[in-house]
């Protein structure tokens, strides 16, 4: 995966659902999936995050606040 796959645009941003996967969340952070995983595993996570069994999805609005995108 390349460093530009791991962007993502205001606009894109602004249109994602109610809660996205570790990996769209990552890419709004522009950081990498490793990174995201073991941030949330030292639970050092900036935002929310709302495990599902084994699923752990992230909360968009917070996400979006955190990054200073507003809807």
């Amino acid at each position: 995966m390349t460093n530009a796959s791991l962007q993502m645009t205001v606009e894109q941003a602004r249109n994602l659902p109610p809660v996205v996967d570790v990996l769209t969340a990552a890419a709004i952070l522009g950081i990498g999936r490793t990174a995201a995983y073991e941030l949330i595993r030292i639970g050092q996570w900036p935002t929310p995050i709302l495990r599902v069994g084994k699923l752990i999805r992230v909360p968009s609005a917070p996400l979006l606040e955190l990054v200073g995108v507003s809807r």
